[in-house]
């Protein structure tokens, strides 16, 4: 038995997802260039990315869902306008990847997916197994996206639609039910001789096109580290305290991203996608928590940021900072705040 494949896609489409493929539950063509990338130690801190059952899971989806035939995945475009380049340059502030602008994309897009999942198993009248996943699963999801016909990957290794540019989230059904027709592959990728990412990288991340050091990347630095970062970095991080958007907003197909229409992915403010960094360096346990409780930001708990703002205090060079980053050197219960807040003091001489 297998399903209306066009069905599923129009029901994606209700519940606000802007992009849907659906392919049988093969591994990835790309596996080989993932085991490189592990082996190299590209991968850095992220130890879950090399673990042994990861790997397999990576390799063969009837790990995750045992008889799977069908893989769907979905596409929410986050973009929003963009702020002016007086706000996102300014000293004062810190910049914050723009998908963590609004609502956390996890909490907006899971219970669609799995919404999406039981009227499946609904409509089929099958014993149907599924497993949803967004960006949480051990599935190389970019390159599943683009055999799905979701968009091409570029030079930086982030997923391009070539008519709605580079800002969209995924998420995954791994699923036992089997579709009447899958889609075909988008082009590997449209990037031509454009190197604009890889020259545009504050932190030269790119040893060579489609390859990422994680551990030269920004986001990586602002986000996954959890400990110190390198002290060469931090004066290329500039005033990024959350991830970063350089190698996507430079991107040629940029230029056909429409705002999003999820109303909960805009900012309420600007202070939310460039807030303060007098106010970050304030931030308590307490203080954080209500400040990013519905937010992608508070994966990363409020040691992580203020540490991160405490190295864009160092670069802004605005003696301003003094005060805040004393205290913070001399009395913050966390030894990587103190460190950070430290060595941001040297910066301002």
């Amino acid at each position: 038995m297998t399903f209306s494949a066009d069905r599923t896609r129009q029901t994606a489409a209700a519940l606000g997802f802007t992009q849907v493929g659906i392919i049988p539950a093969d591994p990835s063509p790309r596996l080989d260039a993932y085991r490189r990338w592990i082996a190299a130690g590209l991968h850095g801190r992220m130890g879950y990315l090399a673990r042994p059952d990861r790997q397999i899971r990576r390799e063969d989806l009837n790990v995750i869902v045992p008889g799977a035939r069908a893989l769907i995945i979905v596409a929410l475009d986050y973009g929003t306008n963009a702020l002016p380049d007086h706000v996102l340059t300014d000293p004062r502030r810190g910049r914050i990847s723009n998908y963590a602008w609004g609502a956390d994309y996890h909490a907006v897009m899971t219970p669609r997916l799995q919404q999406l999942a039981d009227w499946l198993r609904e409509q089929s009248g099958a014993d149907v197994a599924s497993r949803v996943y967004v960006d949480t699963g051990a599935i190389l999801e970019r390159d599943h996206a683009q055999q799905a016909g979701l968009g091409f990957i570029g030079k930086n290794t982030m997923l391009i639609h070539p008519r709605r540019g580079p800002f969209a989230f995924l998420g995954e059904i791994v699923t036992t039910l089997a579709f009447d027709h899958t889609d075909t592959p988008h082009r590997a990728t449209l990037c031509g001789t454009c190197t604009r990412c890889l020259d545009a990288c504050p932190t030269d991340a790119f040893p060579r096109p489609y390859v990422l050091d994680a551990r030269r990347c920004i986001s990586y630095l602002t986000i996954e580290l959890k400990g110190s970062i390198p002290v060469d970095l931090r004066p290329l991080t500039g005033n990024w305290v959350y991830g970063c958007d350089v190698c996507q907003t430079v991107c040629p197909f940029t230029r056909f991203v429409t705002p999003t229409a999820e109303s909960t992915f805009w900012p309420e403010d600007t202070d939310r996608a460039a807030p303060p960094l007098a106010d970050l360096l304030a931030l308590d346990e307490n203080g954080f928590r209500a400040r990013f409780a519905d937010s992608a930001i508070q994966r990363i708990k409020r040691d992580r940021l203020v540490r991160n703002a405490c190295v864009a205090a160092g670069n802004s060079r605005l003696i301003d900072f003094a005060p805040q980053l004393e205290r913070l050197a001399r009395a913050d219960r966390s030894d990587l705040v103190r460190e950070h807040a430290a060595w941001a003091l040297d910066q301002l001489g």
